[in-house]
């Protein structure tokens, strides 16, 4: 991965008469990334993704795409199209007005990649929401871009398509730089190696998926004890190393910890003078969903 960034905006701020849209945000896009750009509903990601396109304007700051822009390719959220083309058609006409060098075949290869092979002469007046989810994407990647830019490319689809759209975009990233936005934690946290949580039309947080999990989160251990539990619930909450105790159910205890250093060498000795019968101890695996929340908190 090449330390250029291929997108780059410093100080960014959108402002809608009184709405700020967003706030400060300054982005980095590497080359040759998986960037996944995370947060609720009216974050901001939309916006961001539009100024980034060209389509919109910021109130205050820079904003530095590397690539020329006929090597760029963008997505919106609900991609709409002439309903009398055929998805063959449709394909075609970016192809050609996109970037008319590529050969006529990879419109056919770009349906196949977005799982419409079956249906390319079908006219896309009749499409289901998710099939023109799945068009847009035929027709983004058609010309082969260096950097897609997808806005929310996996919201109408159902989970064999979600999980069909993210193994083409993770395939994607491996011959470009993909930037895609999504409220969906578990799509980021699947293809994603870098990761940009928005909320509220700020940068929160942004970096390497594998930094968020293990640096962002409270650390926390999963002890799986015999009943009663209540006994070791006591005793742990008495440790001043210990945040909290919850249980999560068949025996098992979601322990937060304010130092991991303090929890290997005490957490077993702990236990120890609670009596109880362990079972097993683990650290808990960090996931995108909980790192959000500890962000947005």
């Amino acid at each position: 991965m090449s330390d250029a960034p291929v997108v780059r905006t410093e100080g960014l701020r959108k402002v809608y008469g009184a709405t700020i849209a967003l706030d400060d945000v300054s982005l980095r896009v590497e080359a040759g990334s998986v960037y996944g750009l995370v947060g609720p509903n009216g974050a901001g990601k939309s916006t961001l993704l539009s100024i980034l396109a060209g389509l919109r304007r910021p109130t205050a700051g820079e904003v530095a795409v590397t690539l020329p822009r006929a090597r760029v390719s963008v997505m919106p959220d609900t991609p709409r199209f002439d309903p009398w083309l055929t998805a063959r058609e449709v394909v075609d006409l970016a192809r050609t007005l996109a970037a008319p060098e590529v050969p006529p075949s990879v419109v056919d290869e770009s349906l196949s990649e977005a799982g419409l092979a079956d249906v390319a002469t079908r006219r896309v007046g009749g499409f289901s929401r998710g099939m023109l989810q799945r068009l847009g994407i035929a027709a983004s990647i058609v010309s082969r871009p260096d950097l897609l830019m997808l806005d929310e490319p996996c919201s109408a689809l159902d989970p064999l398509g979600r999980y069909e759209v993210l193994e083409l975009v993770s395939r994607l990233g491996r011959r470009g730089t993909v930037l895609f936005s999504s409220h969906i934690l578990s799509d980021v946290q699947r293809v994603c190696d870098t990761v940009g949580v928005l909320r509220e039309g700020r940068l929160l947080h942004q970096g390497s998926l594998d930094e968020l999990l293990t640096e962002r989160v409270t650390p926390a251990y999963l002890v799986r004890v015999r009943p009663p539990l209540e006994p070791v619930v006591r005793v742990l909450m008495a440790e001043p190393w210990v945040r909290g105790v919850a249980e999560s159910g068949q025996g098992e205890l979601r322990v937060e910890v304010t130092s991991v250093a303090e929890a290997e060498t005490e957490l077993v000795a702990a236990l120890g003078r609670t009596g109880a019968r362990v079972v097993s101890v683990e650290p808990a695996a960090a996931d995108l969903e909980t790192v959000f929340l500890e962000l947005t908190r």
